[in-house]
């Protein structure tokens, strides 16, 4: 994590809020995704690239970066973004020529078809009278060739930067062909990734770009067109404007005195209009919010209380319950039909902010071990000690012998250890060698250490720490912004806590288990694993309550219905997810219904209570 990551941190958080994100703000106006391109191409425009995190402008503070594989300062760009706890949003910028005068790129592949003779890209893709045989389009370019060093691009950039989530194009690079183009767009199908920049996917998703007039190279003369340009925005319609800032440095002085001045003054001027106050006077003014390809393309659907059968006045009386009881609730979104009813943030939290999920996790975890499970790389039978032959103690005790990964997954193992410290390197022989006091399957006892457990046996199995496993699995198929995931100091990704989300990224897994695996017409895993994880496994108790005195725990007690894969199961034929201070994702099937909150509360009784009594008798 970077050091000024606190300092950025809540410097975005205002930006966000004061550009009309971060709140439940009422006012209507036009959308704006902006984009940055070229990241990794030259130092100088990862200067102006990245300088958004912080307090550079509003049109830039939630900048899309489109990343080049095939420049030389993509590690520069890499080291702007890994390590960060809620990263720029970040495109693979496809690239197929070289485009400026006398600097070259390489293709990641053999491809002669595409490049010169010295095996470069050719400096144009479209064809230009004055510069015959320098363009890609004039050459016998071979489209399995494109595919192969497509597929090497989107690769390369998603191994370092996971969390990438769309594809644009460098100069044309992915439209100058119908053929490339539908190439592209099957990438980008087969990725999980966005592609925008087809007639039909902007259709689709109800976007167009914009652009300004760019005829003068001077600062005011940019400002004007960006003015100009704002002011056309219209109310309830999203947009893309691709912004190509330029740093000034003594790599661009030098650019200066080569063929590329005209250009190299332009980007200068316009990095410079971007952050101007009066552009972002007009934005204020034109109440332009700042959106995303993520919030635009993997969004849930949003509809009203109403169209869902859901009468607001409970929502009111849920949120009144929680002011009179002075908790402190962070978000509330309420799905139904999956589709989101009702969306709220309070406070400083806002609809991008990344949210501890403390316990939440869990399920998170248990939904690796289902997909490992589906691919045949674990079975629930597997004995725990069988994963880790060199971290058994000396003497392995018969009840050791036999626990098995379902009693992890169902808080049974039998060493009743609720928490132990994994910043010990050792922390899996240590957890091996606890006395085991009941026959596994016998005895609840909630243990955030057991779900580590899972999240180490997962690595074994699958080779992939259960971050990267769910990337591709769970995260970018269902829209979930990879998230921050902390870590064991051995390198397993912690299983019982550690996770960070946005609210809208627990409501798509409460509404992937709703749906029993299946998303967009396609079953990514069984139903029989959610069928398994969403029932009654094993007798609970509260997690600060002894296994001995479950007694004195109230038969009506949510933390008494049972527990199943890492999940709770609940009155009313619902079953959550849930985390200390009062994180829930509560999964109604009956009501077909997910509820959403994130907290700082100490009773979660009483705000799960009023979830019951005011929410669940508003669902028609």
């Amino acid at each position: 994590m970077k050091k000024s990551f606190l300092i950025i941190f809540l410097s975005l958080f205002g930006i966000a809020t004061m550009f009309g994100q971060g709140r439940n703000d009422k006012a209507k106006g036009p959308k704006l995704i902006v984009q940055v391109n070229e990241a990794g191409s030259l130092r100088a425009i990862n200067t102006e690239a990245f300088r958004h995190s912080g307090t550079y402008s509003e049109l830039m503070a939630k900048a899309s970066v489109e990343l080049m594989a095939v420049g030389a300062w993509l590690p520069d760009a890499f080291s702007n973004i890994q390590g960060w706890f809620t990263p720029p949003e970040a495109g693979i910028h496809l690239a197929l020529s070289s485009g400026w005068s006398g600097i070259g790129w390489r293709p990641l592949t053999n491809c002669p078809s595409l490049t010169s003779k010295s095996g470069y890209f050719y400096p144009l893709i479209e064809t230009d009278i004055a510069r015959k045989d320098l363009s890609l389009m004039e050459q016998d370019w071979k489209l399995d060739e494109i595919e192969k060093e497509f597929r090497a691009q989107i690769e390369f950039i998603l191994r370092n930067i996971p969390s990438a989530n769309h594809i644009s194009g460098y100069m044309g690079s992915t439209t100058f062909d119908e053929r490339v183009t539908a190439l592209t767009k099957r990438l980008a199908d087969e990725y999980g990734l966005a592609f925008l920049e087809d007639e039909e996917s902007q259709k689709k998703y109800n976007v167009e770009y914009v652009t300004y007039d760019e005829s003068s190279n001077s600062i005011q003369g940019k400002i004007d067109g960006i003015v100009n340009m704002i002011n056309k925005l219209e109310t309830d319609k999203t947009y893309i404007f691709v912004a190509k800032p330029m740093a000034y440095n003594s790599e661009t002085e030098n650019m200066i005195h080569a063929a590329d001045e005209w250009m190299v003054e332009k980007r200068l001027s316009e990095a410079k209009a971007i952050r101007h106050y009066k552009v972002n006077e007009v934005l204020r003014e034109k109440k332009v919010s700042a959106t995303s390809y993520h919030a635009l393309t993997k969004g849930l659907p949003r509809s009203t209380p109403e169209a869902e059968n859901i009468d607001p006045e409970g929502i009111k009386k849920f949120l009144q319950t929680m002011k009179d009881r002075s908790f402190n609730i962070h978000s509330l979104m309420v799905l139904r039909n999956g589709k989101v009813a009702y969306e709220e943030w309070f406070g400083y939290e806002g609809a991008d902010s990344p949210h501890s999920m403390f316990s939440v996790t869990k399920t998170f975890t248990s939904t690796a071990v289902g997909f490992a499970v589906a691919e045949k790389k674990l079975k629930l039978t597997d004995k725990v000690i069988s994963f880790f032959p060199d971290k058994l103690p000396e003497n392995v005790s018969p009840y050791l012998k036999e626990m098995e990964v379902r009693h992890l997954l169902t808080m049974s193992a039998g060493n009743n250890v609720k928490e132990m410290d994994t910043k010990n390197e050792d922390w899996i022989r240590e957890y091996l060698a606890l006395e085991m006091k009941a026959k596994p399957g016998t005895q609840y006892q909630y243990s955030s250490t057991g779900s580590n457990m899972l999240s180490a046996i997962v690595q074994k199995v699958t080779g992939e720490k259960v971050s990267d496993y769910l990337a591709t699995r769970l995260f970018r198929p269902i829209g979930i912004r990879i998230p921050y995931w902390g870590e064991t100091m051995d390198g397993y990704t912690y299983g019982g806590y550690g996770l960070y989300v946005c609210t809208e990224d627990m409501a798509k897994l409460g509404q992937f288990i709703l749906q029993k695996g299946e998303w967009n017409g396609k079953q990514l895993l069984p139903k029989k694993w959610f069928d398994e994880a969403t029932t009654h496994q094993m007798d609970c108790v509260p997690s600060w309550v002894d296994w001995k005195d479950r007694d004195s725990v109230g038969a009506d007690s949510d933390w008494k219905q049972g527990y199943g894969y890492q999940m709770w199961m609940c009155r009313h034929n619902a079953f959550r997810a849930d985390g200390a201070e009062g994180q829930f994702i509560v999964m109604m099937p009956d009501q077909k219904a997910v509820v959403v909150i994130t907290a700082s509360i100490n009773d979660m009784s009483a705000e799960l209570n009023a979830v019951w009594d005011h929410i669940l008798p508003a669902m028609k």
